[in-house]
């Protein structure tokens, strides 16, 4: 399963970390946030108490010998330096800007996390904070340089707009299998209503491919057209689905057990077969098999990019930013402006009149 592979990871991570990373680490692994976000955390943890050390910013020779007091002192130059390092890293990899600042920017909110974690629920032998100070607080994150507009004009073309994303479907259940050979048929005929079903699924809730591989079989509620998941940060959410995408899901689901033959153990929404056993199917596997199936309908789109399509085609629907940042599990309309240039068509209207 993916989440041991991560608590295998997680746990090499964890033996050359400080003392108060594990701590952190243990108090965040019972929010509980995800076995990925946390060892995302933990490496770009790693990844900073290494550069301090390569800079001679700390009389540490390796990450599990750095202080906290030195985290406590840490100037705000310091951390302006290693975004600059950061930034420099991303220039010479050859990175466009508007692609590596997300990344930088998940670096900075990592230590973010970290920092607030000591100055605000920690407790020491007095019933205090490891130490007050939280340097995180006067660090902004990386501006992108591109506007709302210029991002949607570049995001448009990789959705599933109009009934695109009933062709796509309908592409899967009925067309795909003519490019294929024989020997693969017989593995596509299996998997067909599974694969349909995930599609459908990302098409109707906007869900992270992460959150569809957590899911669980009883998470899913077909009289209500609902699922419950663990949002990131964990917390739970019942996410409607849209009433057109649930017959793929209940075809999947009435065939579930006897293509894949899960016991009663084999808690899993979507299973694939390993070796002759039902398994879960993670989320790498659902990113790859999205890409088959889109590159064979002549769009090369992703998990995300599916979640971008339920996003905007409901906010087309609606006109309605806190409705998509409800759909989609945000906790404010602050990263929803984006679909309203995707779809909105005000502004080439206008310029039509002049």
């Amino acid at each position: 399963m993916e989440k041991q592979h991560y608590l295998k990871l997680i746990e090499q991570e964890l033996n050359t970390a400080p003392w108060f990373v594990q701590e952190f680490y243990q108090a965040k692994a019972t929010v509980p946030l995800s076995s990925a976000t946390l060892y995302q955390y933990l490496t770009e943890y790693r990844r900073f108490f290494t550069w301090l050390i390569s800079e001679g910013l700390t009389s540490a020779t390796a990450p599990t010998d750095i202080q906290i007091d030195e985290l406590a002192n840490l100037k705000k130059e310091t951390v302006e330096l290693y975004k600059s390092a950061l930034l420099n890293q991303t220039k010479l990899t050859g990175a466009r800007g508007s692609r590596s600042h997300p990344t930088i920017n998940r670096s900075l909110n990592a230590l973010s996390s970290l920092f607030k974690y000591l100055t605000e629920d920690t407790e020491d032998d007095q019933g205090e904070a490891y130490f007050d100070r939280n340097v995180m607080h006067k660090i902004a994150l990386v501006r992108t340089n591109e506007t709302y507009a210029t991002r949607a004009a570049n995001l448009k073309d990789q959705l599933m707009l109009g009934s695109t994303d009933h062709d796509y479907l309908d592409f899967i259940a009925n067309h795909y299998i003519e490019v294929l050979t024989p020997a693969q048929r017989r593995y596509f005929l299996r998997d067909r209503q599974r694969d349909l079903a995930i599609n459908a699924l990302l098409l109707g809730s906007g869900l992270r491919v992460s959150e569809a591989a957590n899911a669980d079989k009883r998470q899913l509620n077909l009289s209500t057209g609902t699922i419950s998941v663990v949002r990131k940060g964990g917390q739970q959410d019942t996410v409607p689905i849209a009433p057109w995408t649930l017959p793929y899901i209940e075809d999947y689901l009435s065939n579930r057990k006897n293509l894949y033959h899960p016991t009663n153990q084999d808690h899993a929404l979507f299973l694939s077969r390993y070796r002759g056993q039902a398994s879960r199917m993670q989320a790498n596997s659902i990113e790859k098999m999205v890409a088959k199936y889109s590159a064979a309908f002549n769009i090369r789109i992703t998990p995300h990019k599916l979640r971008h399509t339920l996003a905007s085609k409901l906010y087309l629907a609606t006109k309605n930013e806190q409705l998509v940042a409800t759909q989609l599990g945000q906790n404010s309309t602050s990263a929803t402006g984006l679909y309203t240039h995707i779809i909105d068509d005000e502004q080439r209207k206008g310029l039509k009149k002049m």
